[in-house]
Parts: C-alpha cells; sequence; structure tokens
C-alpha cells in the first residue's frame, strides 16, 4: 500500500493512548456519521507497543487521592471491562495498604469511591487491618498497617495482549496502522498556526487533526510544536512560581521474582488482588538483617503468567540529569542508564519478605533481566490532555498512562466536539490559575 500523503486525522504513537484514540474515534465518527476508521491514521516509529505500555506492569486501580484522578479511573475501569477478553483484563481487584501517616488521605479516598459507587471496602484500625489481611493470605505480617482500602474492582491486564487488542479492534473498524514512521517536524498552515501536515521520515502527510500520544517522548513532540519549555505556575500559596520547566523525567522501578506466579494465592486458593504496601516501618534485608532504610517507602506486586512470576515495582527515582539532556532512546530494557539494578532487586525482595512470610529467602529466584524505563512528567505529575495549535491534540500522560485506556474514549468525543467535563482539570491553563491537584503523602509521585 502506497504511503500517504493525507488522513484527516492522524495519530502519532501506538501504545495504550493512541491505539485507544484510534478505535474510539472510528466509532464515533461512524455513530455520528461524520466518516469511518478509514478517515484514521495511527503511525508510529517502531512497532506497537514499543514504548512504556509495553514495559508496563498493567496494574488497572482507582486509588487516588485527586477527586478528578478518582473519577477519570472509573471511566477507565468501565472501558477495560467492556471487553475483558480482548484487552485480556484480569478483575481480581486491587489493595492500598497504609500507614498512620497516610490514614486521613485513604479515608478520604474511601468516602469519594462511596460517592462515586465504586465499590470498596475500607478497613481501619491495626488489629483490624491485620485481621483483614490474615483473613486473605495467613503469613501476612507487615507491621504499622492501621488502614486497608480493598477495591473490589481494577487489577490488572497483560500489556502486549491488551495493546494488539486494541489495534484488532481498531483496524476491524477501518483504522490504518503504520510502524517504521518516525516524525520528523510539522508544517504549518499558511493562514495560521495549526498544524497542516506532519512531515516524517517517509515523506509529509496532510492532515485536519493530529494527536501527540508518545509517552515518554513526549518532550520532544512537544519541543517539535514549539511550545513551552517552562511555565509559570500559581500556587495554592498564592505565589507565582516563574520558569518552573515543563519536562522532568523519573525512572521506573520494576521487576519479577522468578517463582510459580500460583505461589501468591489467598487462603482460598484464588488469585489475589494487586497489593500495593506503603509503609513508615524500617525495611530490613532479607539477606543479612542490615537496615535499607527508616523512611517512608512503597511496593506493589501480583501473580502473574505473562511475566513469569510475581511482578511488580517500588517509587520511581527522580532523572537528575538536565531533561534538555535526557535521552530516552534506546528506551527500556534496551537503555543500559534507565534499568534497574541490584539496588532494586535488593529492597522489593526484602520488602516482598516484611510483608509476607512466603517470600522469605526468595532473592535468589528474583529475575535478573533487563527491566524498568523512563517517564516524561509534567511539573505537578498529572497528566495534560489539552488542544495546543489550533488542531493538536496533545496526550502526556505524566506516566499514569496505560491503566488509563479510556483517555482515548475521551478524546475522541473531544475530536467530535464534545467536550468533556472529565479532561477539564487536566487542561495545561491549570497552572497558571493555580487549579491544582490535592498532594498526597504518598512516596508515590503519581499517588
Amino acid at each position: 500500500m502506497a504511503f500517504p500523503s493525507y488522513y484527516p486525522y492522524v495519530i502519532v504513537g501506538a501504545g495504550i493512548h493512541g491505539l485507544s484514540t484510534a478505535y474510539h474515534l472510528a466509532v464515533q465518527l461512524k455513530a455520528r456519521g461524520r466518516g469511518t476508521g478509514g478517515d484514521v491514521l495511527v503511525i508510529d516509529k517502531t512497532s506497537i507497543g514499543a514504548g512504556a505500555s509495553g514495559i508496563a506492569c498493567g496494574v488497572v486501580r482507582n486509588n487516588y487521592f485527586q477527586p478528578a484522578m478518582r473519577e477519570l479511573m472509573a471511566q477507565c475501569v468501565e472501558v477495560w471491562e467492556s471487553d475483558p477478553e480482548a484487552y485480556s483484563y484480569h478483575p481480581v481487584g486491587y489493595m492500598q495498604i497504609s500507614p498512620e501517616s497516610m490514614h486521613e488521605d485513604v479515608a478520604s479516598i474511601a468516602e469519594q469511591q462511596k460517592e462515586i459507587g465504586y465499590e470498596s471496602v475500607f478497613i481501619e484500625g491495626e488489629k483490624d487491618s491485620m485481621d483483614y489481611m490474615k483473613s486473605l493470605f495467613h503469613d501476612w505480617r507487615a507491621q504499622g498497617i492501621t488502614s486497608v482500602l480493598h477495591e473490589k474492582k481494577g487489577g490488572y491486564a497483560n500489556n502486549t495482549s491488551s495493546l494488539y487488542g486494541l489495534a484488532n479492534k481498531a483496524e476491524a473498524e477501518g483504522v490504518r496502522i503504520m510502524t517504521g514512521v518516525t516524525v520528523t517536524g510539522f508544517e504549518s498552515a499558511q493562514d495560521g498556526d495549526a498544524v497542516s501536515a506532519v512531515k516524517t521520515n517517509r515523506g509529509d502527510i496532510g492532515c485536519d487533526q493530529v494527536v501527540i500520544a508518545a509517552g515518554p517522548w513526549a518532550k520532544q513532540f512537544w519541543d517539535m510544536l514549539e511550545l513551552p519549555k517552562t511555565v509559570d505556575i500559581q500556587g495554592k500559596d498564592g505565589e507565582l512560581h516563574k520558569d518552573i520547566p515543563m519536562w522532568v523525567y523519573w525512572s521506573l522501578q520494576e521487576g519479577t521474582l522468578g517463582v510459580d506466579p500460583a505461589f501468591q494465592v489467598t487462603n482460598a486458593g484464588e488469585m489475589p488482588p494487586v497489593i500495593h504496601v506503603d509503609s513508615d516501618a524500617p525495611l530490613y534485608s532479607t539477606v543479612d538483617g542490615s537496615l535499607i532504610t527508616d523512611r517512608m517507602w512503597g511496593i506493589y506486586y501480583k501473580p502473574d503468567f505473562h511475566f513469569g512470576g510475581v511482578q511488580g515495582g517500588a517509587a520511581p527515582f527522580k532523572v537528575e540529569t538536565d531533561p534538555e539532556e535526557v535521552a530516552v532512546d534506546p528506551y527500556g530494557t534496551e537503555s543500559p542508564e534507565f534499568v534497574v539494578g541490584t539496588d532494586f532487586a535488593h529492597m522489593w525482595c526484602s520488602a516482598l519478605a516484611h510483608c509476607q512470610a512466603r517470600f522469605e529467602g526468595r532473592i535468589d529466584r528474583y529475575k535478573n533481566e533487563p527491566s524498568g524505563g523512563i517517564g516524561a512528567f509534567t511539573p505537578d505529575s498529572f497528566p495534560v490532555f489539552d488542544t495546543f495549535r489550533e488542531n493538536c491534540f496533545f496526550v502526556a500522560d505524566s506516566n499514569h498512562g496505560y491503566k488509563m485506556i479510556g483517555v482515548g474514549k475521551l478524546v475522541a468525543q473531544e475530536l467530535c466536539g464534545e467536550r468533556n467535563t472529565l479532561l477539564e482539570p487536566f487542561r495545561f491553563s491549570r497552572y497558571a490559575q493555580g487549579r491544582l491537584h490535592p498532594i498526597s503523602h504518598s512516596p508515590f509521585p503519581w499517588s
């Protein structure tokens, strides 16, 4: 098939956001009598799922301290539930297990989940929390836990399978997906600021609408579109904080313990919820008993046949290199600079053993294989979903990405002229207007 010179809709990025937008846009165009999937083109410089979506842990949760994130994630969970087979989705639930310093935050989450009809169970108090966890796992032993939020919805999905499931659904609607196409720039319309064509290594593609869904490469496209490198932010303290860098990178910390996934089943022999533990208890080495940290720490984990073991991660760390100097490519496991090392394996395996006795002495089963990657984060670590240059919709997920499959559906609605209230709290204008999201006490920048 010849390389196209024009498409009404050009979507850059074949990850979760690009493919979800393409599929839902094709459906929306047809339903509104405004076109078909044949009007939609997805391009990617490498392949489907070659970026962050392809290495994602796959956790799907509603557990956010920020009301706007909770409402958005409730919609995303509905999309996951709409076709669990195609999306390789496992609705096992999710648990946020926390110390007293986070009690008030988690109580607020539980109350607001109740208000929006998102099913969850909230356990309070150290004894009741321990009893609840032991009713699921006989070997539970994490100390200092005073609340458990058990989300009955959510769970996890297999990353690669879900992406190809999305791609198949999109192509069935007539969407064209082209890989091996590298974007080199954008051409502006003669009579305005709008993008008239996407420049690529294989030729220019004229367009009416562009969607950028590039994940870790968000900054590169932001720069190509000549958008501001810094932003002024009206803080909650009433002060205007000037010239804050628009982008910062964080290194993601994930790995797999090479045991049979069935090793981590409940007392009833069932596949368990995804476990997320934040703790301020001292963490000691499962190898030699030495102190690893006496500061707040957090981990998450789940049995996963796709990864072949118990897979999960810990809080990421900020990349101190100037964002202008950070090399995103080679990405993920191909980058020796950003794969996790022995320090992560030591901490994570020790934390697993801190939580459940079955993991004691299992660090030798840790899969010593490349894992990890980097994410492009916004100044407040929350997404920016907005239109720039008149006709370029920018999906900057700030590494909340994979779980947010429903964002593509909302973007598709906006492209069809239906502005959606769920996306309003994530407009770029929030920085200048001081409409910032509240910050939790979690050690994770995205909670």
